[in-house]
C-alpha cells in the first residue's frame, strides 16, 4: 500500500503511537502483573537500579510521578523486598532509594522479558531497525521530557489507553 492509498488515520502520528502503546501495554501487563504497580513499578525499579537519584523526591521528579504516589509506590516495592530507603551519605536529611540484591535480580529477569515483548511488538522491523527506532524514540522522549513537568506520564498513558483525549 502506498502513502496515497493509506487511510488517513494510518498516517496520523497520534494514531500510530496509540496503536503501538496499546499493543505494548497489553503485553507488558502480563509480564509485569506480579510487580507492585506494574509498569510504573518497573520504571521506578529500573531507575533505582540504573540511575542515581539522591532522594525519593528527586526520583519522583525524574519519573514525573506525584511525590505522594511515589511514597506508596516505594512502600510497596520495599515491602516486596526490591528496594530500601537508606540515609543519603551526601545529605543525611534525605533518604536515598537503593535496590536490594533481590530487586536487582528481579529487574534483570523482567528486563529480559520486557525486551522480548518489545521485540515481538516491533517484529515488523529488522533487529537493526528496532535499535534505531528505540534510539530515536529515546532521543525524542528526552527532548520533550521537560515540556510539561507537571503532568504524570502514567496519567497520560492511562488516558490514551482508555481513549480519553480531552486533555
Amino acid at each position: 500500500m502506498t502513502v496515497v492509498e493509506e487511510k488517513a488515520d494510518e498516517r496520523d502520528f497520534g494514531w500510530s503511537l496509540g496503536v503501538l502503546l496499546r499493543a505494548l501495554h497489553g503485553s507488558m501487563g502480563r509480564v509485569l502483573k506480579d510487580l507492585p504497580h506494574g509498569p510504573r513499578g518497573y520504571q521506578t525499579l529500573s531507575t533505582v537500579v540504573h540511575g542515581d537519584q539522591p532522594s525519593q523526591l528527586a526520583l519522583a521528579a525524574h519519573l514525573g510521578i506525584d511525590r505522594t504516589v511515589m511514597t506508596y509506590l516505594i512502600d510497596d516495592l520495599a515491602e516486596a523486598g526490591l528496594v530500601e530507603r537508606r540515609p543519603n551519605p551526601a545529605d543525611r536529611r534525605q533518604r536515598k532509594i537503593v535496590p536490594t540484591d533481590r530487586g536487582v535480580a528481579v529487574l534483570h529477569d523482567l528486563e529480559r522479558q520486557v525486551r522480548a515483548v518489545e521485540d515481538h511488538v516491533l517484529r515488523s522491523l529488522s533487529p537493526e531497525e528496532r535499535e534505531l527506532f528505540r534510539g530515536l524514540l529515546r532521543r525524542v522522549a528526552c527532548g520533550v521530557a521537560d515540556m510539561d513537568a507537571g503532568t504524570d506520564p502514567c496519567e497520560v498513558v492511562d488516558e490514551m489507553l482508555s481513549g480519553d483525549r480531552r486533555r
